[in-house]
């Protein structure tokens, strides 16, 4: 008799009873999307993995400790055998057989009335991958071909640019710390889907280039603002183009609500009542020095640590940092625009109570080509950025970690 094709089908399981006869690590992979699709699931089995028992002590399964016994399968809607008694297996698969039950065997697929797929999903869509037939099977293969597929839905290259789903409004997306590789997958995709781009100087300037020609680029600095502040005419640019039904990203650096002014262009775009997204983009104050090498928390080392904003100097009048009270924690401070303050602000640590001797760490162009990590310590750190010519984008670690990686001072 020839072999055919599975039929694939997607199961609404919400509120069905799904028997799942053992707890172990398939169980472990697969109940989370049982659960996600709201099935009324009972696990059988005398034990279970930690993450398994979880679930129960959850209340997400029931969790009936013993055995498979005859019966168990009566009234499944869908049922995943995988315990490790190959005798078990065959009778409560031949019991899913006499009821019409759909069946997933993990110990053997030909015996099976039903596999499960390489499943991802993205914005959505669900993506599921079935090999042809029992034999040709191979997991890694649907594996690749799901994760491709996921991956070009997700940054945008798998479909054709006018069959995109576009939306017009605004979305603040944080570009990361530089790489172009650190944006989040959500954050790709709506680049890949604008019809503007307007960007920071300190946004990941490789994802201009993987753009397609169509789309508008726009730098934020280059904006004219004329009777304007540069952000609000940076607020009106984003509200002009948004409101001519196009697709607007604004690509900030790092964060866009970690002294980027995100919130700034939220409040103005919700004024004009312009549908704003926000796309959480990894911040440099922790990836940076991760990237050099500097944990900014450690065990036994530092228990927290502080970001600050250095664009001001302790004494100026606009200065919102009590920087006295930073002097006195033990655990690890991270200046983000500091550099030309840095000298002042060393001194202001130090005069309040801060040792001379605190290791300091300046991080260059941070996750990039460039990246470039300066060591000093609070006593000699001004004149260690003259020296060796330090300039902005650099993050400052001030602390005890500093020495904690292979790369450090201690």
């Amino acid at each position: 008799m020839a072999e055919h094709p599975a039929y694939p089908v997607g199961l609404r399981l919400t509120g069905r009873r799904v028997v799942v006869l053992g707890g172990g690590q398939v169980a472990q992979r697969r109940l989370p999307a049982l659960i996600a699709a709201g099935a009324d699931i009972r696990l059988v089995s005398p034990d279970a993995t930690p993450s398994v028992e979880a679930m129960a002590d959850a209340g997400e399964i029931t969790w009936e400790r013993r055995p498979y016994e005859e019966g168990d399968l009566a009234d499944a809607w869908y049922a995943l055998i995988a315990t490790s008694d190959t005798a078990a297996n065959a009778a409560a698969s031949a019991e899913a057989e006499r009821h019409r039950v759909w069946c997933v065997r993990s110990d053997d697929a030909d015996r099976a009335t039903a596999w499960t797929p390489a499943t991802g999903h993205s914005e959505g869509v669900t993506v599921a991958v079935l090999t042809t037939n029992a034999r040709g099977r191979d997991p890694r293969r649907t594996a690749a071909i799901r994760d491709a597929v996921v991956e070009g839905l997700r940054d945008g290259t798998l479909v054709a640019p006018h069959h995109r789903t576009r939306t017009a409004g605004v979305a603040l997306v944080g570009g990361g710390p530089g790489d172009p590789d650190l944006i989040t997958v959500r954050g790709r995709r709506l680049l890949a889907e604008a019809d503007v781009v307007i960007a920071d100087r300190l946004g990941p300037r490789d994802l201009l280039a993987e753009l397609p020609p169509h789309v508008e680029v726009i730098d934020a600095a280059k904006i004219p603002y004329g009777r304007f502040m540069a952000q609000e005419a940076i607020n009106n640019a984003l509200i002009e183009h948004a409101k001519q039904g196009k697709a607007v990203v604004r690509l900030k650096g790092g964060d866009p609500f970690v002294f980027g002014r995100g919130m700034e262009e939220a409040q103005a775009l919700a004024e004009a009542g312009i549908p704003c997204t926000v796309v959480p983009g990894i911040s440099s104050s922790i990836s940076v020095p991760g990237a050099a090498g500097i944990p900014v928390t450690h065990r036994g080392v530092a228990h927290e640590f502080t970001v600050v904003s250095g664009h001001v100097a302790p004494d100026d009048e606009r200065s919102l940092v009590d920087w006295p009270s930073l002097a006195k924690l033990t655990g690890t401070l991270v200046i983000l625009m500091g550099v030309d303050k840095i000298g002042k602000i060393a001194e202001t640590l130090v005069a309040h109570g801060r040792s001379p001797e605190t290791p300091v760490a300046l991080v260059q162009e941070g996750t990039t080509a460039a990246q470039r990590r300066v060591d000093a310590t609070l006593g000699t750190v001004a004149e260690t950025v003259v020296a060796q010519e330090v300039k902005p984008p650099a993050v400052i670690v001030v602390g005890e970690v500093v020495g904690v990686g292979p790369h450090g001072t201690a």
